[in-house]
C-alpha cells in the first residue's frame, strides 16, 4: 500500500523564499520528494496545469493532487506528516502562527522585494517605511526573514542590522546555523548574482 512519503512533487524555482519554505519544511519531516525546476518566464504546462489560478510556484503534489500557497503548503504538510510538528498544536498558538506568517509575507517580504524592482525613489522610500515598520513589530513579538539582508544588499540599504534590530539579528543568525536549513538555502553568490542582475536590467532598461 502506498505510504504519504510516495508520490510527492515540488514545482519551484531556486532562488524563491517560499519556495524555500516549502523545502526546508519537507527536510525537517524527513519526506522524500522529486523537485522539478520551473522557468518562470515561461511557465511549463505542469504548472499551468497544476496552478492555473496564479501561474506560480511553489506547487506541492502529493499522489497527483496539487496545492499552492507556501503558507497553505506548509499547514498540509504538517497535517498528513506528524512527525517533527512545524505549528504548535494549541489552537490558539496555531492561529498566531498563520496570523505572524502572514503578517511577515505581505509587510516584510512583499515591500522588501518591491524595494528592489523599483526605481521610483518615492515608492522606495514608502516600501522601505512600511519595511522598517513591520520589523519593529516582529522586533518585540517574532523572528526575522532571511532574505532580507540578500535585498538590502541589493539595493544599497540598510534595514535590518543587528543595531537596529539585535533580537532579530541574532534569532536570525541561529536560524541559519540549523543544519537543514543550511542545507535547504541556495548559496547566498548565486543569489545575489541572480537578483542583482534583475535590478541592473531594471535600470538599464529605464535609461
Amino acid at each position: 500500500m502506498a505510504t504519504n512519503q510516495e508520490h510527492v512533487k515540488l514545482l519551484g524555482a531556486t532562488g524563491s523564499p517560499f519556495v524555500c519554505r516549502v523545502q526546508i519544511a519537507l527536510k525537517l519531516k524527513g519526506i522524500e520528494y522529486e523537485f522539478l525546476e520551473e522557468n518562470l518566464a515561461t511557465k511549463s504546462e505542469l504548472l499551468l496545469k497544476y496552478n492555473p489560478v496564479h501561474k506560480k510556484v511553489p506547487v506541492f503534489v502529493h499522489n497527483d493532487k496539487p496545492i499552492s500557497e507556501s503558507l497553505v503548503i506548509l499547514e498540509y504538510i504538517d497535517e498528513v506528516w506528524k512527525q517533527n510538528p512545524i505549528l504548535p498544536t494549541d489552537p490558539h498558538q496555531r492561529a498566531l502562527a498563520r496570523f505572524w506568517s502572514k503578517f511577515i509575507d505581505d509587510k516584510i517580504v512583499s515591500a522588501s522585494s518591491k524595494s528592489v524592482f523599483t526605481l521610483d525613489e518615492k515608492e522606495r522610500e514608502k516600501n522601505v517605511e512600511e519595511t522598517t515598520e513591520a520589523l519593529q513589530f516582529l522586533q518585540n513579538e517574532l523572528k526575522g526573514n532571511i532574505w532580507i539582508p540578500l535585498v538590502q544588499d541589493i539595493i544599497g540599504l540598510q534595514l535590518f542590522t543587528a543595531e537596529k534590530f539585535p533580537k532579530l539579528y541574532n534569532w536570525s543568525q541561529e536560524f541559519l546555523d540549523h543544519p537543514v536549513v543550511k542545507e535547504t538555502i541556495p548559496p547566498r553568490e548565486p543569489l545575489f548574482a541572480f537578483f542583482k542582475g534583475r535590478y541592473e536590467s531594471l535600470l538599464a532598461a529605464s535609461k
